[in-house]
């Protein structure tokens, strides 16, 4: 019912920048709402984990201790879309990042739980180079 695309991975150095996008569309007539949407990493050998994620309105978000004061999250719901940005970025942060969407609660509920996500986009890899 739900597609989402991520793009804007690629080749970073640390302490550089990188800004990732979520596109979603929902499929016509379907009944699921879109609610939270989180950003998840996954690196080699490492389970999927969560970076960070926003409540449906934008206002708040939440994030992994390990990102926190470097990632934002954004998103505009009139285009549907989400972002991620990076900050001061380090080898660490090497993974495949994955948008996730989560059914709607209410406009400010921020989902950390990676199992209420329903929906995910295929990953884009971003590598920081050291």
């Amino acid at each position: 019912q739900v597609q989402l695309v991520e793009s804007g991975g690629g080749l970073v150095q640390a302490g550089g920048s990188r800004r990732l996008s979520c596109a979603a569309s929902v499929r016509t007539l379907s009944t699921y709402a879109l609610g939270s949407m989180g950003w998840f990493r996954q690196a080699p050998g490492k389970e999927r984990e969560i970076v960070g994620a926003i409540s449906w309105s934008g206002s708040r978000s939440d994030f992994a201790d390990s990102v926190k004061g470097r990632f934002t999250i954004s998103r505009d719901n009139a285009k549907n879309t989400m972002y991620l940005q990076m900050n001061r970025l380090k080898p660490e942060d090497t993974a495949v990042y994955y948008c996730a969407s989560a059914r709607y609660t209410n406009d400010w509920y921020v989902e950390m739980k990676i199992r209420e996500y329903d929906y995910w986009g295929q990953g884009t890899q971003v590598t920081v180079s050291s």
